[in-house]
């Protein structure tokens, strides 16, 4: 039942642009917080790298308005996320949260982001035996 809502729900999307539209700039203005976040920014401090209002990364986080092809290339770059990331669907994946964890570690050392991955990987193996 799920599957035959979601192909009619994808289906209404093309029959109605607008929907989709509107889905797609929640989407990425809530992927696009997420990773604010979890670089410990506010929007102001998005928006002065950005070179824009802060008020123009609310909307953009709101799903209020989408940015443009090449602000959204450097809110990437900004972030230090792909493009694809920014615009997936927000989930609980391993792969989305690999994401999240992949952007609090990029800013730190080698040295500290080695530790990190050293913590990450004995509590995995811990994890994986106590299974």
């Amino acid at each position: 039942m799920g599957t035959t809502l979601s192909v009619h729900h994808k289906a209404a999307d093309m029959v109605n642009p607008k929907r989709a539209g509107e889905r797609l700039a929640r989407k990425l203005g809530a992927n696009i917080a997420t990773h604010r976040k979890a670089r410990k920014w506010s929007q102001e401090d998005l928006a002065e790298r950005l070179g824009v209002a802060s008020e123009t990364i609310s909307r953009f986080e709101r799903g209020a308005t989408l940015p443009s092809l090449v602000t959204l290339q450097r809110i990437g770059q900004i972030l230090k996320a792909p493009i694809a990331g920014l615009l997936a669907e927000s989930s609980s994946a391993p792969g989305d949260q690999a994401m999240v964890i992949a952007t609090w570690v990029t800013e730190l050392s080698d040295d500290d982001r080695e530790y990190v991955l050293d913590l990450v990987k004995v509590s995995c193996d811990y994890l994986r035996r106590r299974n």
